[in-house]
């Protein structure tokens, strides 16, 4: 008996050995897998994020190509490039076209800023101060650059960091676009790997419907940056146009990009209302023009909690508290990876809660 105790004890140690043994294999195994595929996760994830929200498209243009996942695919992304890569040529031509004289007028010293009117001095609060640095500003504009150059390269650097992490972020989406077109060519595939890999992972029945629920929140997410963003586009833009600043129309596509990105538009309407005051000097119309640029730059702020949370199965402000959380600890990235998690989790926590309790 004591032999027969001796040799369970001992197969049930080696059976403990083995499964130690394997779980710690997995777990290396793991660990050198994701080393090896984490330079590529963020292109992967926004390739994931770009397949999900454009394969509604696919499937109804796919009729009208005969049905043929490859052919629309492609032709959605090659469209999708243009559409990126005209507005970016345009724009960088713009600048140039505009850096060039601005730096000719510099050199040459017929740069001039026109004095304040009287009435400046007169505002609230700001009025003296600014009405001293401005009058200062027209008349002995060199000591004034002097006085603030280390501001002023502090805030150069800062600009180009952004211009170049803009420019960056550009070329990474226009590449994800390319991967996304090979994950739409498998649409159909690819969402029952991922109904089967949920199931697996949730159970079979909250598999589908969890996948359902990602692919859902992804949408909504996608669709209200793009939405707000073109709103933003139109309201900004048509100011412009119609006070007459040069370059609307592509200032108001800088608009529309900058918010895709989610890089704040004020970068644009700022220096935008401060040429406005510079040229014009302070009226009611351009004071008028100033506050509705200026908030139509924020109406952003309004928008994303009526937007982010139409068509997906969980309250509004899960995913608008998912989308600004991710976004801060993940970047733009986790504008739409916030949402999913919290989503999944908000329905799996109550699936937990309303199910029956153990031992009913």
């Amino acid at each position: 008996m004591a032999d027969l105790t001796q040799t369970s004890e001992k197969a049930l140690s080696r059976g403990l050995l083995d499964v130690l043994i394997r779980a710690g294999l997995i777990a290396v195994l793991v660990i050198a897998c994701y080393q090896i595929f984490s330079p590529f996760l963020d292109l992967i994830l926004w390739s994931l994020i770009l397949a999900v929200t454009l394969y509604p498209l696919q499937g109804r243009l796919k009729r009208m190509l005969g049905d043929r996942e490859g052919r629309t695919a492609t032709l959605i992304v090659v469209i999708a490039i243009a559409i990126l890569i005209v507005p970016i040529y345009l724009l960088s031509t713009s600048m140039v076209s505009s850096v060039e004289p601005a730096v000719a007028t510099i050199k040459s010293g017929s740069f001039h800023i026109p004095p304040p009117a009287d009435s400046v001095a007169s505002w609230p609060l700001v009025g003296k101060r600014l009405y001293g640095f401005w009058l200062q500003a027209a008349t002995d504009l060199t000591s004034l650059m002097q006085k603030f150059t280390p501001q002023i390269k502090e805030v150069s650097l800062v600009l180009l960091g952004k211009l170049a992490s803009v420019g960056i972020g550009l070329l990474m989406f226009i590449v994800a676009l390319a991967i996304a077109g090979i994950f739409m060519a498998y649409g159909e595939s690819g969402r029952r790997s991922a109904e089967q890999a949920a199931s697996r992972i949730f159970g079979g029945g909250k598999g589908p419907k969890i996948a359902e629920l990602c692919t859902a929140t992804i949408r909504a997410v996608a669709q209200g940056v793009v939405g707000i963003a073109f709103i933003q586009m139109l309201l900004i833009g048509v100011a412009f146009d119609l006070k007459g600043i040069p370059g609307a129309g592509l200032l108001a596509l800088a608009v529309l990009l900058f918010g895709i990105l989610q890089v704040p538009v004020t970068l644009i309407t700022l220096p935008v209302i401060g040429l406005v005051f510079v040229t014009e000097g302070a009226s009611m119309a351009t004071i008028v023009f100033a506050i509705y640029v200026f908030i139509a730059g924020l109406v952003d702020n309004v928008l994303k909690p009526l937007l982010l949370g139409r068509g997906v199965d969980v309250p509004m402000p899960v995913v608008l508290i998912g989308a600004l959380g991710g976004m801060v600890t993940k970047g733009i990235i986790g504008l739409f990876i916030g949402p999913v998690i919290l989503a999944v989790g908000y329905q799996l926590f109550w699936q937990w809660v309303e199910g029956p309790a153990r031992g009913a």
